[in-house]
């Protein structure tokens, strides 16, 4: 092997080096915000909890009730779909958009830049909240709020949410549920000391103002499951580039060396060689 090839080769590994120093520090960032992701995962979850069973109780224990919340329409359906803000995350943005089920005429509701790249020319309800990992709870409420005065004038018939959901470090898996129209328990269900509850100025008033409240926290827990799940993924990712890469330069560096020895074998010998006709 030639001085020139050796050269390349030494070059090879010193840019993979410097782009394994660079996945590594992607890996051990990923790594450090995974336990707040988690904390804010359970934080999330008794809020909904709550809202959901109170939505139950008001609605089961009015013998009459009645919303557009709960009434199933005939119309398009409205995809809230939370993906991530950037790439370098495995097969993350890939799997959820595989899994999707969204027909001509549908509306995207866009949570993460990937969303809106893949849907560009799609008919979205709103951009303004593009970016996942700057929405807030606040900014939740005001998603729930303008999704429920949507549905309210009809502009859509059904409501879903596609998220990934972290189960773990190793395995997050894209999920899709429905939001509208809101499937209560039965109303035949045995009563409680709620069926006394009276509501003012009455139980559909109630009801249509807690949906809000209610979307709101489903769509905090799946934007908080799903930047826990691009942390995730896009830790995993990195480990895996800076293994490969480790790899390589094993490789690369047994390369070179078998070619410096050959080098120095083929100089030995052109200088014995040389001795030997003098």
């Amino acid at each position: 092997m030639s001085a020139s090839s050796m050269k390349t080769i030494k070059n090879r590994i010193r840019s993979i080096q410097s782009t394994m120093q660079i996945t590594k520090a992607m890996q051990l960032v990923a790594a450090s915000k995974m336990r707040k992701m988690s904390e804010r995962i359970e934080r999330s979850k008794p809020y909904f909890n709550i809202l959901r069973e109170t939505l139950d109780d008001i609605a089961k224990d009015n013998k009459d009730f009645s919303s557009v919340f709960t009434r199933a329409r005939e119309g398009r359906t409205c995809h809230v779909v939370i993906a991530g803000d950037r790439g370098l995350a495995g097969g993350y943005n890939h799997n959820l958009f595989k899994s999707l089920d969204v027909h001509d005429g549908d509306i995207i509701f866009p949570i993460g830049k990937k969303v809106v790249e893949y849907f560009n020319g799609t008919d979205f309800l709103t951009t303004d909240y593009e970016k996942a990992a700057d929405v807030a709870i606040s900014n939740c409420y005001d998603i729930g709020s303008m999704l429920a005065k949507a549905y309210e004038r009809g502009e859509f018939t059904r409501l879903t949410l596609s998220y990934t959901s972290f189960v773990n470090m190793l395995i997050q898996k894209p999920k899709t549920v429905k939001m509208l129209p809101i499937r209560v328990e039965s109303a035949n269900m045995k009563k409680t000391a709620y069926g006394l509850t009276i509501y003012e100025p009455d139980a559909e008033t109630a009801f249509a103002h807690i949906v809000p409240y209610y979307l709101s926290g489903m769509i905090y827990g799946a934007v908080s499951e799903s930047v826990a799940s691009e942390t995730a993924a896009r830790r995993n990712a990195m480990e895996s580039a800076t293994d490969n890469a480790s790899e390589m330069i094993d490789e690369l560096s047994l390369e070179y060396n078998r070619a410096r020895q050959a080098s120095i074998t083929q100089e030995l010998t052109e200088i014995i060689a040389g001795a030997e006709n003098l």
